[in-house]
C-alpha cells in the first residue's frame, strides 16, 4: 500500500484542508499519514474561531519518522499559515525527497483577485520558491497571478491562461495544474501543463451557480489519491474535476446542505465507480 504523507492545518469542523484529504485519500485505498500545521475549531468563515498554532511541532515530528526509517510515496501540501511553515516545508521536502516519490504543493493563500487575511506579497514570493521543490503544483488563477506577478484578470483567453502556465512552470514544477479556467458562459475547467513535453490539456464540465469553502482541497486530494493509484494526471483530473463537482451538486440539492462545506462523504460512492471504471 502507498502511502501520502498532507501537510495543513484541521480546521475541526468545516470540512476542509486535512479532515477533507484524510478520508477522500484513505477511500481511494492510500494510507494517508498527516503533519498538521495548525488546529482550529472551524474553517475561517465562521466568527471567534479558535487557533492553536503547531509550527513548533513540524521538526521533532520530521525527526521522528527519520529515526524510523518512515517513507511517503508522495507530500501533498495545502494551507501553510506562515512563512517560517514554508522554510520547515523546504526543509521536509528536501528530507524525505527520494529519486521515485512525488511533492504537490496547492498553494493555498488566494481567490477571487485577493490573497486571504494575513498573507502579503512577501509571503506569495516565498510560496513561490517552495514551488521549485515541487513535481506538480495546482494553483488558481489568484494564486497564480500573486506568484508569477501577472495581472489577475476575470474575463481571458486561452493565450493568458496558457502564458501562465509557462510563467509558473518556470518556478520549478514538471507539471502545472490551473483551477477555476472557464473560457465560455456555464462551464468551468482545469488546464494543466507538462513542461517536458511542451503539452496542455483541458478539461471542462457544467458550471454549477454555487460557491462553498473547501472546494479546492477536495479537488486537490482526489487528484493526488488518483496519481497514487496510477493515473497520470491527465486520466486524474477528470476525476477530481467532476468528483468535486458532483459533492457540490449533492449540497444545493440538499435542503438541509451545511452553508460552510459540501457533501463530499455523499458522493464518495460516485468517486470510487469512477476509479474503478
Amino acid at each position: 500500500m502507498k502511502r501520502i504523507l498532507t501537510v495543513q492545518d484541521i480546521s475541526c469542523v468545516g470540512k476542509c484542508s486535512l479532515t477533507v484529504a484524510l478520508p477522500i485519500i484513505s477511500a481511494l485505498g492510500v494510507e494517508t499519514a498527516i503533519l498538521p500545521t495548525a488546529v482550529l475549531s472551524t474553517h475561517t468563515m465562521f466568527k471567534y474561531f479558535t487557533f492553536h498554532d503547531l509550527t513548533d511541532e513540524i521538526v521533532p515530528i520530521a525527526n521522528h519518522w527519520k529515526s524510523e526509517h518512515i517513507d511517503f510515496n508522495c507530500i501533498y501540501t495545502g494551507y501553510l499559515g506562515s512563512k517560517r511553515q514554508i522554510d520547515l516545508v523546504a526543509n521536509l521536502f528536501d528530507d524525505f525527497k527520494t529519486d521515485s516519490n512525488l511533492m504537490v504543493i496547492d498553494p493555498v493563500m488566494a481567490d477571487n483577485g485577493k490573497l486571504y487575511p494575513g498573507f502579503d506579497e512577501e509571503f506569495a514570493s516565498e510560496m513561490a520558491k517552495l514551488c521549485a521543490k515541487a513535481d506538480i503544483i495546482i494553483p488558481n488563477i489568484t494564486e497564480a497571478s500573486f506568484m508569477t506577478g501577472m495581472e489577475y484578470k476575470e474575463s481571458y483567453d486561452e493565450a493568458y491562461i496558457k502564458e501562465m502556465l509557462q510563467k509558473l512552470a518556470d518556478l520549478g514544477a514538471d507539471v502545472t495544474i490551473l483551477t477555476g479556467v472557464t473560457y465560455e458562459k456555464g462551464t468551468l475547467g482545469v488546464m494543466g501543463y507538462d513542461k517536458a513535453k511542451d503539452e496542455y490539456f483541458y478539461y471542462k464540465h457544467k458550471r454549477i451557480d454555487a460557491s462553498y469553502h473547501g472546494t479546492g482541497d477536495i479537488f486537490a486530494s482526489t487528484l493526488v489519491g488518483a496519481i497514487a493509484n496510477d493515473l497520470t494526471w491527465k486520466e486524474a483530473i477528470p476525476i477530481a474535476a467532476d468528483y468535486t463537482a458532483k459533492s457540490i451538486e449533492l449540497t444545493v440539492n440538499d435542503k438541509n446542505g451545511r452553508f460552510y462545506g459540501v457533501n463530499f462523504e455523499e458522493g464518495i460512492p460516485y468517486l470510487l465507480n469512477r476509479m474503478n471504471k
